[in-house]
């Protein structure tokens, strides 16, 4: 299949350091990016994928460059962070009650926290769909896994 991913870097450069469960996460939603994705740049006709992908910070944007797998450029789109404010905001607030509650509770109060972040995550994941439209085409575990990574890039 020619619309994916096969690769997902971030430019880490000026970006705080992520906690231990922040970098767990980041690992998961790439490796899980890297099994199963659907990635499409619908002008992109002349670079069919599969694709390089660099998630980064520049200006207080979110910056998608996307690449041939052979490294040509094939698409870049800055994304405005003001859509995802609220929503990563509160996927932080429910990630540190997950962790804590995982740390400390009982499984069925665990998975009541773990519901909402899931919800939350959705949401995210709608988000992103909503702002890359026109720019790449993603399904919803692509967008769910993209988001967690857009998450970990505004850690502070």
């Amino acid at each position: 299949m020619t619309n994916r991913l096969i690769a997902i870097d971030i430019d880490d450069r000026g970006l705080a350091s992520p906690t231990a469960e922040m970098d767990q996460e980041r690992k998961v939603a790439i490796f899980d990016l890297l099994e199963d994705n659907s990635f499409a740049i619908p002008r992109a006709a002349e670079f069919p994928g599969p694709y390089r992908l660099l998630l980064a910070m520049r200006e207080g944007r979110l910056v998608f460059a996307v690449s041939s797998a052979g490294g040509a450029a094939v698409a870049e789109f800055h994304l405005s962070l003001g859509p995802f404010r609220q929503v990563v905001k509160d996927y932080f607030q429910i990630c540190e009650s997950y962790f804590e509650a995982v740390r400390r509770l009982p499984p069925s109060q665990i998975e009541a926290i773990d519901m909402a972040r899931r919800g939350i995550h959705n949401e995210g994941a709608r988000v992103l769909q909503e702002r890359l439209a026109g720019k790449a085409v993603v399904d919803a575990d692509t967008a769910r896994r993209l988001f967690t990574l857009i998450c970990v890039v505004q850690w502070r």
